[in-house]
């Protein structure tokens, strides 16, 4: 019998050559992971968690995998496209267009399905790591070409003409002016919040989250230790304004409000002239803070949007691993050498 090659579940057809050790690098396995465990949960017909407004709420129900990819997982014609563009979005930006985590395309045409960005986080992170297991969260890291991707998802999804109706004009003589910014921001963040609203019958699967679960703060997992969250781009922009400060008596914008003023003055730029200038945004929007990410959430805000019986119990176990994992994939991963991790793994040298 013929060795088998080191693999991921259900990615056959994907830029990336599994059998090569630099595919399983940190960046590269913390989104080619993420897809094969979609693909896994879609053999056994399970459903991923879906973080989307729903009866103008947002909250967890089910997705399939299939209305998530756009196509079956296990369809001969899906192709696995990471850190690629997601070629229908160009027309709403001016300059290149950011790349995403992945793209799922139809091999035979080349044509974008879905764009999905991937966060591949730990279950509990450090601020509820000593809290009760119900209370357990994931800490998400948000970068700026995230928002980019957020408001063209928002603009494919609406006409022109709804797009117009549901975003309201609100003036700002100098958006770089965070005083004169601050003046409107309450407008300006319940605008975003009515928008997500307002997308619940045109909402569509934008980032996936799984979440991996430890004993606590212990590196061991959790025998139920892997699931897959999923939001919606209606969704993430609920959360987003939900976590932006709205007080016009705020003496600084924080990064989740200049997120939400992100988003806002992309949408507002599609609107007007059809296209929008991320990088000239980004850039003369910072506020004075760093553009290295847009934002962070700890788990400590995070469990209240993602808490439901699969946060606290996640639906694949770990002996299941070495069915999403192939052909000893495991031995071409390059963990970090973390030296808090080893210090903490290794009691013998404190005794």
């Amino acid at each position: 019998m013929a060795d088998i090659e080191p693999s991921l579940f259900g990615l056959k057809k994907t830029n990336r050559d599994f059998t090569q050790r630099e595919a399983w690098g940190k960046n590269q396995f913390n989104s080619s992971f993420p897809a094969a465990l979609c693909c896994y949960l879609a053999s056994k017909d399970i459903q991923a968690n879906y973080l989307a407004i729903s009866n103008g709420k947002l909250s967890s129900s089910l997705i399939s995998i299939q209305d998530v990819f756009g196509i079956k997982a296990d369809d001969k014609d899906a192709y696995f496209a990471f850190e690629a563009q997601h070629t229908p979005y160009q027309k709403f930006v001016i300059g290149a267009l950011p790349r995403t985590d992945l793209v799922i395309q139809k091999e035979s045409s080349g044509a974008c399905l879905t764009g999905l960005e991937v966060k591949l986080t730990a279950l509990p992170d450090n601020t509820t790591c000593d809290l009760h297991e119900a209370l357990y969260g994931s800490e998400i890291v948000v970068r700026p070409d995230t928002i980019v991707y957020l408001a063209c998802s928002i603009a494919a999804g609406l006409t022109t003409e709804a797009l117009s109706d549901l975003l309201p004009v609100i003036k700002v003589q100098d958006w770089s002016d965070a005083r004169l910014v601050l003046a409107k921001i309450t407008e300006i963040i319940t605008a975003i919040a009515s928008l997500s609203v307002a997308l619940e019958q045109n909402q569509q699967a934008f980032l996936l989250q799984p979440i991996w679960k430890t004993l606590g703060k212990s590196p061991e997992l959790a025998e139920n230790c892997l699931d897959m969250f999923v939001w919606s781009n209606a969704g993430f922009s609920n959360f987003i304004s939900s976590i932006a400060n709205k007080n016009p008596n705020s003496t600084k914008i924080t990064r989740q409000t200049r997120t939400a003023i992100w988003l806002y003055k992309m949408l507002s730029d599609i609107k007007e002239h059809k296209k929008f200038n991320h990088a000239q945004i980004i850039d003369a929007l910072s506020y004075n803070t760093k553009n290295d990410k847009a934002f962070a959430s700890a788990g400590t805000v995070t469990n209240k949007y993602m808490s439901c019986p699969r946060l606290i119990k996640p639906v694949i176990t770990k002996t299941e691993i070495k069915d999403i994992i192939l052909g000893g994939g495991q031995h071409l991963l390059s963990p970090e050498r973390r030296f808090d991790a080893i210090l903490f793994n290794s009691p013998s040298l404190f005794a």
